[in-house]
């Protein structure tokens, strides 16, 4: 509790130099916290050490030890806290507002305004009595509560102002100011990996930076109007109808642990069709956290959004739209690919297909033939036959595109991989 009576200015001045004097009104803060269990810390021994049971004798007449459990260190007393304590970004501070009239006078029209004050604004708490006290008798108070979600970091003061109006008519006014640090109470960390059907997979890493164990309640994903969300973080239950999450029904973090989530983002459709190409910077959504502590007190963060640069593909991007796992030795199949123009500008594109020496690959196919022309983000595909020569794990090389506007080829190595087994073992 914070208690403040100073000497103030009357208001307004009466004077050129202001006269000090004493004010009939103080006022006193007080943070809301809910209170925490008792810890201890028990120290024991065997019997047949030298203290023998004198450990456990002190141990047992605790007043902080458990009944039945006498080595858990959390007791069974609560305690109020004895400091302001920490404030963490998203979480809610409460505080309690008194102003009480010590002098043996009456004070009329008392107004209380509380403001908080951070770096980038100043916000008007709404649980301040915004309508003036008419009377304030002798030994009677204002008594008011506010609620605030803390979506800063850094520091924060709290501003109380006292307005009223002595018995003599004379309007006084005094301020007092709290400070207070907000924290940080998760570390988030994300990491992005581009799959070839222009999928985005999100690893979200969250770190617990408070001193106490915290419950995740949930982590959702909020992507933006371009994308489409899928949590990979729940498996089936035993049932098979529901889902669960991977960690388990209590998902409580320790201090300074590391939690990973994972999301995979799809384009829709609508907005990025088959030839639509995804260039620079995207906003990909936001991560929606909420937490309790272990008193049941919730805190919520939203991130600012999440931003990935798509990869770049040059002026030719060639995918795989479909391929087999695995072909016997020797039997011709086929792949699908698709061509696409990331350049401004049209292509006249020829097709070459080159067999490597020492590949286990060869290409089934015309090649040198022209595919025609490509304009810009816009996509062709093309079915091309391949036979597999020798058994194991074979790569795909030795594509090769040409534009014949500018004589400029785009050679395509490592395009893929496919097993190669023999039909004999196969069949056996």
């Amino acid at each position: 509790m914070a208690e403040g009576r100073y000497t103030h200015v009357t208001f307004p001045p009466e004077n050129p130099r202001p006269q000090l004097q004493r004010d009939a009104l103080c006022i006193r803060v007080m943070r809301l916290t809910k209170p925490a269990l008792t810890l201890n810390h028990p120290i024991t021994c065997d019997t047949s050490d030298l203290p023998k049971d004198s450990f456990n004798h002190v141990l047992k007449n605790d007043l902080t030890t458990v009944q039945d459990a006498p080595n858990l260190g959390i007791g069974e007393l609560m305690t109020l806290p004895q400091n302001f304590g920490n404030i963490f970004l998203g979480e809610t501070f409460s505080s309690y507002i008194s102003v009480h009239n010590d002098s043996s006078q009456i004070c009329r029209d008392v107004m209380v305004k509380a403001d908080l004050q951070t770096s980038l604004q100043r916000l008007s708490l709404s649980g301040a009595s915004n309508e003036p006290v008419p009377e304030l008798p002798p030994n009677t108070s204002i008594d008011d509560v506010i609620h605030h979600e803390v979506k800063e970091l850094g520091t924060h003061i709290l501003v109380c102002a006292v307005t009223y109006t002595t018995a003599s008519g004379e309007k006084m006014y005094f301020r007092k100011f709290f400070k207070f640090q907000v924290l940080k109470p998760l570390d988030l960390k994300p990491k992005f990996y581009n799959a070839e059907s222009d999928e985005v997979y999100l690893e979200a890493q969250i770190q617990n930076t408070t001193p106490s164990p915290i419950y995740l309640e949930t982590v959702s994903m909020d992507p933006s109007p371009e994308y489409v969300a899928n949590e990979l973080n729940q498996v089936p239950s035993e049932n098979g109808k529901e889902k669960k999450l991977v960690y388990g029904k209590v998902n409580v973090l320790n201090p300074m642990d590391t939690r990973q989530y994972l999301y995979c983002l799809t384009p829709k459709p609508e907005l990025y069709g088959e030839s639509k190409i995804i260039k620079g910077v995207t906003n990909i959504g936001k991560l929606d956290i909420v937490w309790k502590t272990s008193m049941g007190e919730k805190g919520r963060l939203q991130t600012s959004p999440l931003q990935r640069v798509a990869p770049g593909y040059g002026d030719i991007r060639l995918t795989v739209e479909y391929m087999p796992d695995a072909i016997p030795v020797e039997k011709p199949f086929n792949v699908t690919y698709k061509v696409t123009n990331c350049s401004d500008r049209t292509m006249d594109l020829t097709l070459a297909l080159e067999n490597t020496r020492g590949c286990g690959l060869l290409w089934s196919g015309l090649s040198g033939r022209q595919l025609g022309k490509l304009g810009p983000s816009e996509s062709k595909k093309l079915n091309l036959g391949l036979i597999g020569i020798c058994q194991g794990l074979q790569t795909i090389s030795g594509l090769k595109l040409t534009d014949t506007f500018l004589k400029r080829t785009y050679e395509h190595d490592e395009i893929a991989q496919i097993f190669i087994y023999s039909s004999n073992s196969n069949s056996g």
